[in-house]
C-alpha cells in the first residue's frame, strides 16, 4: 500500500489509492480541477500554474474551469498525470507541494463548493440490470414474459437530457406534468404523486470517435475515463401516461443527480472481476474479451424531514452491488456508437437502475415497495411508497476487499422541494 505524507482518516473514500478527479471553488471563486485526498483537495490548477506538471501535460489542460480539455487529451495523459499526482503525495515522493507550502496547495474539502465536473453535450441512460428489467417486467406485464425479446441482445437505452444533470446536494423540485390514473377518463396536470429515485453508476468519456465510425468494443478503455455515481430521478405517474410509444421523456428530464467526483479506471483496477454469462452470447461487436465488471457497492439512503428534525439519521433502505451488470460499460460505450453516433469528450453514459435479486437489493422505490403496494416502514414510524416533499436521498458507492484500502465515489445528495 502507498503511504501519503497528508493525514487520510481510516475509510476515507480518498486514500493515495484513489486520486478521483472533479471541479471545485471556493468563495466564489473561479473553478478549479482538483484532486480529492483525504479531507483534502489538490488544487491542480495551482500545481499547474507552478509548473510541476510541466513533463506531463500541457498546462492549459488544468487550469481550464472544467475537466473538458483533460479528458480529451486520453489514457496517457491520465495516466501520467496522476501518477505525478501520486508522487507528488506520497510519503517518498516528490516533496515541492510540502516545501512550497501545503496551504498553498491543498484546500480543505469542507471550504469547497463542488460542480458537475465537465461540460456534458450528451447523456445516455441505459437499462442494464437483469434483475431490475425483470422486476418491473413482472409488475407492468404479470402475463407475458419479464423481458422483452430484444433486452438479452442488446444494451437498451434512451438519451436523456444534459441539462438538467446537476451535482451532489442539489435541491430537487418536484416535477409536474400530465397524470393520468387507471380509473380516470382523461388526464390531469400537476405535480407528481409518484416521485421515485433510480440508484445507478455512469461513466465519462474522453477522446471521441468520427462521425460514422463507431468505438469497437476491445478500444474501449481508451475512450473512458471513470465512473461515478449517478441518480436519475423519476417521475413514475408522469413517466407512465407519455412512456408509449417512445419511451421516457418529461417524467425523467427534469433532474439527474450525479457524484461531484469521478473515480479512474486505473484506480478501480484493483475490484475489477468478471461479469456475469451472458446467454445467448452477444453478437460480435458487442464481445468484450476482457472482465469488465466491477465491484463496487451501492446503497442507497433515505431521511425525511421530520426525520431531521428529530435528529434520526438516515435510514439505509437499499444496498446491492455493481458487479452484476448484465449489460458493461465496454458494450455500453459500443453499441451507443455501432451506428456512427459520435461520443464527444465530457458525454455521460448512466448504467440505469442497479438493483439484486433479493430484499432489499433494488434500486429504485417501485421495486422496494412493489409499486406501492409494499410501503418501506421507516425507523421513526413513518412510512413511504414513494417520495415526499423533505425526503432526501443519498447514494453511497464503495470498493473493497482484503490487502486493499477502500476506493469511494462520495455521496449523490438530493432534497425534494416543493
Amino acid at each position: 500500500m502507498i503511504e501519503s505524507w497528508l493525514p487520510v482518516p481510516n475509510g476515507s473514500d480518498f486514500p493515495i489509492e484513489n486520486l478521483p478527479f472533479g471541479v471545485f471553488s471556493v468563495d466564489a471563486s473561479i473553478r478549479r480541477i482538483g484532486v480529492a485526498i483525504g479531507e483534502k483537495i489538490l488544487d491542480c490548477r495551482a500545481v499547474a500554474e507552478a509548473g510541476w506538471f510541466d513533463d506531463c501535460c500541457e498546462r492549459e489542460l488544468l487550469e481550464a474551469p472544467v475537466l473538458n480539455p483533460f479528458l480529451a487529451a486520453g489514457r496517457a495523459v491520465w495516466q501520467t498525470v496522476r501518477a505525478r499526482v501520486s508522487e507528488l503525495l506520497r510519503v517518498d515522493g516528490d516533496s515541492h507541494v510540502r516545501e512550497a507550502g501545503a496551504d498553498n496547495f491543498l484546500i480543505d474539502r469542507t471550504r469547497a463548493t463542488m460542480h458537475v465536473p465537465m461540460e456534458i453535450g450528451d447523456y445516455v441512460d441505459f437499462y442494464s440490470s437483469i434483475e431490475h428489467a425483470t422486476n418491473l417486467g413482472r409488475l407492468f406485464r404479470p402475463n407475458a414474459d419479464a423481458l422483452l425479446p430484444n433486452w438479452r441482445w442488446l444494451p437498451v437505452g434512451y438519451h436523456g437530457r444534459s441539462s438538467t444533470i446537476v451535482v451532489d446536494g442539489t435541491p430537487i423540485r418536484r416535477p409536474c406534468g400530465q397524470r393520468k390514473p387507471p380509473d380516470a377518463p382523461a388526464p390531469d396536470f400537476g405535480p407528481s404523486r409518484r416521485l421515485d429515485i433510480e440508484l445507478e453508476m455512469g461513466f465519462v468519456t474522453g477522446p471521441g470517435n468520427e462521425l460514422g465510425h463507431g468505438i469497437p468494443v476491445q478500444d474501449a478503455r481508451e475512450h473512458i475515463f471513470g465512473l461515478l455515481l449517478v441518480n436519475d430521478w423519476s417521475a413514475r405517474d408522469i413517466q407512465a401516461w407519455e412512456y408509449q410509444p417512445l419511451g421516457p421523456f418529461l417524467g425523467k428530464s427534469f433532474a439527474t443527480t450525479i457524484s461531484p467526483w469521478i473515480v479512474t479506471l486505473d484506480a478501480l483496477e484493483p475490484f475489477r472481476v468478471e461479469g456475469p454469462r451472458q446467454e445467448p452470447p452477444p453478437l460480435a461487436y458487442l464481445r468484450a474479451g476482457e472482465n469488465w465488471g466491477y465491484d463496487v457497492q451501492l446503497s442507497v439512503e433515505l431521511q425525511t424531514a421530520r426525520m431531521r428534525e428529530r435528529g434520526v439519521a438516515p435510514q439505509r433502505i437499499s444496498r446491492t452491488s455493481f458487479r452484476d451488470l448484465y449489460w458493461n460499460v465496454a458494450q455500453q460505450l459500443a453499441h451507443a456508437t455501432s451506428n456512427g453516433a459520435v461520443a464527444r469528450p465530457g458525454d455521460l453514459f448512466a448504467s440505469g437502475t442497479i438493483s439484486g435479486s433479493d430484499p432489499g437489493t433494488q434500486g429504485s422505490l417501485i421495486e422496494l415497495t412493489w409499486n406501492g403496494e409494499r410501503p418501506i416502514e421507516l425507523t421513526d414510524g413513518e412510512k413511504r411508497a414513494f417520495l415526499e416533499d423533505g425526503d432526501e436521498v443519498t447514494l453511497r458507492g464503495w470498493c473493497e476487499k482484503p490487502h486493499a484500502r477502500r476506493i469511494g465515489f462520495g455521496t449523490a445528495r438530493g432534497r425534494i422541494v416543493d
